[in-house]
């Protein structure tokens, strides 16, 4: 395509036109790097009008319930296969006491999540979710995926169906994009031949969305996957997004090569994660946010995020085991998150898990034009938090 023809999509794309599969590999793979951003950039202020200048954050645990499981993934260093020595499954009250010091420390969410352990049940997750909203109302659990889900089901002998209503009426809020890694079928084979197939992983997405659970999105960019492929996966998810609207993000990260059995053999590159990053918020009309990923891009990667579409920077992590595992190394905590939105000219902005803003970071230089901003702290009103 010509330059200018690849400026005519970003130019509907940033009006919130839906481009086709065709049209955003096109711009993914040709279009000038300056002017994909501003298309990008554009259509995030057209969603957010009136608050655009924001970006957010999150303070959440993920916490590892057991690191056993019987998928093994070829991307992943952090499980163990049954009956190995270093297999663990951590204690209910263990779990309890990291919920409690989440509380402390002012977090609002868990991520909880862990192997496919091969004796794990619904039950299993009843009893864990039933424990921690008994104890920790105020927080929200957004944990579990849809492979975690066909595990369980499979383990415990019930449907999909019956899976996801039991976890929901034992505390879960909503489910996490995991799991999803790459949809399309060569890509997943390749680095999960046990999982169950993208279409799979996608119906129990939209079977939760029914029964009323939201989720997020993910994507696992790296591992040998063609850009035609990367983008088949924005579709799929684009595709069941307009028959559910439950999916609230998109959120790509980088694979990590470290202690797995794929290792080196392929990485993405910073400019393509920050290309996908433009291309999802103007392919994905239909999803409200992209979240840039500091964790496994690096904190400067993520900040260029901001200037490429993403509305959000992701969470201060107080615990994460599974992607730091397979070498991803870079820390955060809250003071440095805010400095890394204000340096890029946003408005840092405390969110929850509904992306309801709990804190808005003003300054006396800012200049905030919205009454629905709930609060004006300073960027050192909430506590530090590492994410080591």
């Amino acid at each position: 395509m010509t330059e200018r023809t690849l400026q005519t999509i970003l130019d509907r794309a940033a009006e919130g036109e839906p481009i086709t599969p065709e049209e955003a590999l096109a711009v993914y793979r040709d279009a000038p790097l300056h002017a994909l951003g501003q298309a990008a950039d554009a259509a995030r202020r057209r969603r957010f009008a009136g608050t655009g200048q924001i970006a957010t954050y999150l303070i959440e645990r993920n916490i590892n319930y057991t690191n056993i499981c019987v998928t093994a993934c070829k991307f992943c260093a952090f499980y163990r296969a049954p009956k190995h020595a270093g297999g663990w499954v951590r204690e209910l009250d263990d779990i309890l006491a990291r919920c409690a010091e989440t509380v402390e420390l002012g977090g609002t969410q868990i991520m909880f999540q862990g192997g496919h352990h091969p004796d794990f049940g619904v039950e299993y997750y009843e009893t864990a979710f039933a424990a921690i909203k008994q104890h920790f109302p105020q927080l929200v659990l957004h944990s579990l995926g849809a492979s975690e889900v066909a595990h369980m089901a499979r383990v415990s002998g019930v449907s999909i169906e019956e899976a996801i209503t039991r976890l929901k009426a034992a505390g879960l809020d909503s489910f996490a994009g995991a799991g999803a890694e790459l949809l399309p079928a060569r890509a997943r084979t390749a680095i999960a031949p046990l999982k169950e197939s993208g279409e799979e992983w996608l119906a129990i997405m939209e079977t939760a969305h029914g029964l009323g659970l939201e989720s997020t999105a993910t994507m696992l960019m790296g591992t040998g996957e063609s850009n035609a492929e990367r983008i088949e996966h924005l579709a799929m998810i684009r595709d069941v997004q307009d028959r559910t609207g439950g999916f609230r993000a998109f959120i790509p990260y980088t694979y990590q090569p470290m202690n797995n059995h794929l290792k080196g053999r392929t990485q993405a590159t910073s400019l393509e994660y920050l290309r996908m990053i433009a291309v999802a918020r103007l392919f994905l009309h239909n999803v409200a946010h992209i979240q840039g990923s500091w964790l496994t891009t690096g904190k400067d990667v993520g900040q260029l995020s901001l200037h490429m579409g993403s509305d959000d920077l992701g969470s201060v992590m107080l615990e994460e085991n599974v992607v730091s595992s397979a070498g991803a190394r870079h820390r955060s905590n809250l003071v440095e998150l805010i400095h890394l939105i204000r340096a890029a000219d946003r408005v840092p902005a405390q969110r929850d898990t509904l992306y309801r803003h709990l804190a808005v970071h003003w300054t006396p230089a800012d200049d905030p034009h919205d009454d629905r901003v709930v609060s004006h702290l300073s960027s050192t009103a909430l506590p530090l938090v590492d994410a080591s």
